[in-house]
């Protein structure tokens, strides 16, 4: 993109492609294209913020909310194990609009620490195939609250 575009922005705006499993008026949750294991997922809050301390506080709880409600989605619909939920705020952060990972675990995954290797989907229609699973159980979840 060229320089001053936030790649979150644009896919929150439609602008650009992603596989979203969640959208509303406070979040877009999308598969990220270089998933740590298949099913992980990035919640970006529809405006832009860099980090978690820019994001003003009467949005922190509904921003939180919509992570909570993908981190059982992806439990639920991919039958994970559990999740791994995280943000780099600055460093690290590979896209300057904050984000935060959801990522499908089970035992003996691999993964280890803070060392997250990376893998790809197949094709789209693998991506399609993890993020209708997410949606549906999106659409299963109990209310929160």
């Amino acid at each position: 993109m060229p320089d001053g575009e936030c790649l979150f922005c644009a896919i929150v705006a439609g602008e650009r492609p992603a596989t979203v499993v969640l959208s509303d008026d406070v979040t877009v949750a999308f598969l990220d294209t270089r998933p740590v294991f298949k099913g992980h997922v990035l919640v970006v809050p529809r405006t832009h913020v860099e980090t978690l301390t820019d994001l003003p506080v009467p949005s922190v709880g509904p921003f939180f909310e919509r992570v909570r409600s993908v981190a059982a989605a992806v439990e639920r619909g991919l039958e994970a194990g559990g999740t791994f939920v995280a943000m780099n705020n600055r460093i690290s952060q590979s896209v300057p609009h904050l984000h935060v990972h959801v990522v499908p675990r089970n035992r003996k995954d691999g993964l280890r620490g803070f060392f997250w290797p990376r893998t790809k989907y197949d094709d789209l229609a693998e991506a399609e195939s993890y993020a209708v699973r997410v949606r549906e159980a999106i659409g299963s979840a109990p209310p929160t609250g």
